[in-house]
């Protein structure tokens, strides 16, 4: 399992890497590199051709989750100390916020979660002590993600006191973005029925910056992140005031 992680890391770090390449980093044979990448196609996580492999696509969530996973996890496991027995979340698209919906699956009793994400429904289903309502909208396949109108409408009568939510970058003048727009209008809609907003991503996400701003609708707003966040940014947030958590 940590070869496969570590196959995913260095496939989301360079796009696309030759199989001998591969097998010389990972210090293991060819042959065993190759049964690694014919289990992850399996999978539907890469994709194999003319002897170099690569993901399959840049928005798939299982892939996504192996990146960065330990600071995945620890940005998950101090997001879920925000969240109490018998409250009622909602929780958007993104690798983070699937580990935050397993942490919270684990370890609180009573709880619902509403989502956009039919990978998150996936990831915890079986829980017995979480309740799940799942968003209905148009389906996008790759990042398995409820979009659209009619999600808008599935919003209407609900209300939470904090929406979670990953972002694919930020900068000081546009704030918190993503790269699809569609997706975009659904944080949008969904923090039209939050009380404050939760971001949980990685630190190496405050150096990229993305093409569609999220519109957080005036919410107060905290992040989650790793300790690597820079000095900069930490005080790019706070002028805007934004609560700093970090692990």
């Amino acid at each position: 399992m940590k070869r496969e992680n570590r196959i995913l890391e260095l496939l989301t770090e360079r796009k696309r890497i030759e199989v001998v390449r591969l097998a010389e980093e990972l210090g293991v044979s060819q042959v065993t590199v190759r049964k690694d990448l014919s289990d992850l196609e399996r999978r539907g996580i890469i994709s194999r051709e003319h002897g170099y492999a690569m993901l399959r696509s840049a928005d798939d969530v299982e892939g996504h989750l192996a990146y960065h996973y330990e600071e995945k996890r620890k940005i998950a496991k101090r997001a879920a100390e925000c969240v109490s027995d018998g409250d009622v979340v909602m929780i958007e698209s993104g690798s983070c916020c699937a580990l935050l919906a397993a942490e919270l699956a684990e370890t609180k009793k009573d709880l619902t979660i509403i989502t956009n994400s039919a990978f998150i429904a996936g990831y915890i289903r079986g829980k017995s002590n979480v309740r799940i309502i799942l968003l209905g909208g148009i389906y996008q396949q790759d990042s398995q993600v409820m979009v659209g109108p009619m999600l808008e409408q599935c919003m209407k009568g609900l209300y939470v006191d904090v929406l979670f939510v990953g972002a694919d970058g930020y900068s000081p003048q546009s704030g918190f973005s993503n790269r699809d727009h569609m997706r975009a209008q659904a944080v949008h809609d969904m923090a039209a029925h939050a009380g404050r907003v939760a971001v949980v991503t990685e630190s190496e996400k405050f150096s990229k910056r993305s093409t569609v701003p999220l519109d957080f609708n005036g919410l107060d707003c905290m992040v989650v992140t790793d300790a690597s966040v820079g000095v900069k940014v930490a005080g790019s947030l706070a002028d805007a005031g934004i609560a700093l958590v970090t692990v």
